[in-house]
């Protein structure tokens, strides 16, 4: 593990998630709205809507740094972004970042290090007939851990 010492702070919109993510391990846990106990030199956002980015511009310290890690963001929540505050989310070199393309390297590099420390994912698999539901159980924000579309048997 690169940064042993280095603590979790999961935002989440649901108790459920949130409970997840301490009994996972995670430092502290709260809704997507609420301000961490400490301030923080990144955040990874990786909803498919705009609040939680101005949440956590909120949350970071001078110099962090927000990346955006989703696929695309929707524009039900587009209007958010008119209340961006130079001061209260950007003012002292914050910085935001966006995440194109996650590499095979990636997940090799993180899957080594996952199972260097013991880390199981919880896997929901789907069959390919099935993608609907699953995306819809994501968007509701059921289930725990992720979700896996099995396109064939092998």
């Amino acid at each position: 593990h690169t940064h042993p010492l280095s603590e979790v702070f999961v935002f989440a919109r649901g108790e459920r998630e949130r409970q997840f993510a301490i009994d996972l391990g995670a430092s502290w846990s709260g809704k997507i709205e609420e301000h961490s106990p400490e301030q923080l030199s990144a955040i990874i956002d990786t909803t498919p809507v705009w609040k939680p980015v101005l949440h956590s511009l909120e949350n970071l310290v001078a110099g962090g740094k927000l990346v955006a890690n989703a696929i695309s963001k929707e524009n039900s929540d587009i209007d958010s972004l008119l209340s961006l505050d130079y001061q209260s989310h950007l003012w002292l070199e914050k910085e935001i970042k966006s995440v194109a393309n996650v590499t095979r390297e990636d997940v090799a590099g993180f899957l080594s290090v996952a199972s260097s420390l013991g880390i199981e994912a919880e896997v929901t698999e789907y069959g390919l007939e099935e993608a609907n539901a699953a995306l819809s159980e994501i968007r509701r924000g059921g289930g725990k851990g992720a979700k896996v579309l099995k396109i064939a048997d092998r």
